[in-house]
């Protein structure tokens, strides 16, 4: 359990927040590249619990500046798209991509007022089928060689969805190796084959063993948590009887996603990104290290669980996520269907929109949750005090970072730790982009 004072200071996010400061130093993904792929490619957006507008302008470049008119409070979101910005219609003032005022047209004839008119305005770059904000102050810090952004566009498919909680408890979800044995059960077994694009349902390691069916049949994993450049790297080790493990290896990447493997070809680098303090998108890239990504086919999968323009999932609370007692009593653990982000959804929103810390009881398989909580509430220490350097990929060489390693791996317990390298490894050797990771 921890104070009310310490759950607010690492959950709330809002100008002038200590976890918010933290978050605002880095790169967070603010839209997807394919919600400006109109004839108007002007979109709101809600970030951080500010209200801004992303756009592209009319000679191709974005732009993010404050969705309200400086002037009278007006939604620039319907602002005509001209000369390199966007002028409101309610008067006619102008403003370009760096949020300054150009034009003040209905002012008398001389009029500077423009010259001292800006609104807010933050740097933005599209990366592989996302398009990211910096929201902290100084220069943008590097993006990281992560394998996400290192392969093609061909190889990786960007999504996103909404949660109706704060990020922390959607972000810490991830870093659960042991949810997956219970949450995500399986009480029977499809067919891998079948299942592209779909987490947990591959084969586990390189047997014919589905992955459903070795989580629900070792439930008890042995987890190791390591610190790394880019945050925490988790394995979990489930130990099997013929003297074999299952390894399965996860991370953290600092501040607010994870890495992990969705099947043996395939990882999820996920981000959590704060709407507001009671609201987050999750954006997914999903990575290939085989064959290029079938993006028509995951997405046709997952805008059969979400609607546009909001990406809202369709299963939420107000229709109990599903829930079918009967499914549950002989199909899946929750009885909420075959997708994960809805059980991963239900777990997150039934905490409450903030989760009341004060009245939990973590257990030794969260040691990965506490970890983290100790490294953002350094990270705030180190904000405040001016100590950007050493926060996690924000310092010199940060974008040199590689990976981050996600797999999974089945071999004889003594080799465990050579195991998920060897597969790493394998997996790489033969992919057509530049995967190969620098020695660690």
């Amino acid at each position: 359990m921890i104070s009310q004072e310490l759950n607010d200071r690492i959950t709330r996010v809002e100008d002038g927040t200590g976890a918010g400061a933290v978050l605002r130093l880095y790169w967070q993904p603010a839209a997807l590249s394919e919600e400006l792929d109109t004839a108007r490619p002007v979109v709101p957006v809600r970030l951080m619990g500010e209200d801004l507008v992303l756009f592209r302008d009319n000679s191709g470049e974005l732009g993010l500046i404050g969705r309200h008119c400086p002037h009278r409070g007006a939604d620039l979101c319907y602002g005509r798209r001209e000369d390199g910005g966007l002028r409101c219609p309610f008067h006619g003032w102008h403003f370009d991509r760096t949020g300054q005022c150009v034009e003040t047209p209905g002012e008398p004839d001389g009029s500077r007022l423009a010259e001292n008119i800006r609104t807010t305005a933050y740097p933005v770059v599209e990366k592989n089928g996302i398009v990211w904000a910096y929201m902290g102050p100084g220069e943008p810090p590097a993006f990281p060689d992560l394998d996400c952004f290192r392969a093609p566009e061909s190889h990786v498919f960007a999504f996103k969805g909404l949660w109706e909680c704060n990020w922390l408890q959607a972000m810490e979800v991830g870093i659960d190796p042991v949810h997956a044995s219970f949450l995500h059960r399986f009480l029977q077994d499809e067919d891998p084959a079948e299942s592209y694009g779909k987490q947990f349902r591959d084969k586990a390691g390189q047997t014919d063993m589905p992955m459903t069916q070795l989580l629900r049949e070792y439930p008890r994993p042995e987890i190791r948590v390591e610190e790394t450049e880019y945050g925490l790297r988790l394995i979990a080790l489930r130990h099997m009887e013929d003297g074999r493990s299952h390894v399965r290896v996860t991370n953290q990447v600092f501040p607010e996603a994870i890495c992990i493997p969705i099947s043996n070809e395939m990882t999820i680098t996920q981000w959590h990104v704060p709407i507001d303090d009671t609201h987050c998108y999750w954006y997914s890239m999903f990575t290939s290290f085989g064959n290029p990504v079938n993006k028509s086919l995951m997405r046709e999968q997952r805008l059969k669980e979400h609607r546009l323009p909001d990406y809202a999932p369709l299963k939420n609370r107000r229709n109990n996520y599903g829930y079918d007692p009967d499914e549950q009593a002989r199909e899946t653990y929750t009885g909420m269907g075959l997708d994960i982000n809805v059980h991963d959804q239900w777990a997150v929103e039934s905490m409450g929109a903030i989760q009341d810390r004060t009245k939990e009881h973590l257990g030794k398989t969260d040691v990965a949750i506490i970890r983290y909580r100790r490294m953002l509430r350094a990270a705030i220490d180190k904000v405040e005090a001016g100590d950007l350097d050493t926060l996690p990929l924000r310092g010199p060489g940060a974008e040199a970072v590689q990976g981050p390693v996600s797999i999974d791996a089945i071999g004889p317990t003594e080799r465990w730790d050579d195991l998920w390298r060897e597969a790493d490894a394998q997996r790489r050797a033969p992919c057509d982009w530049a995967a190969p990771l620098a020695a660690e």
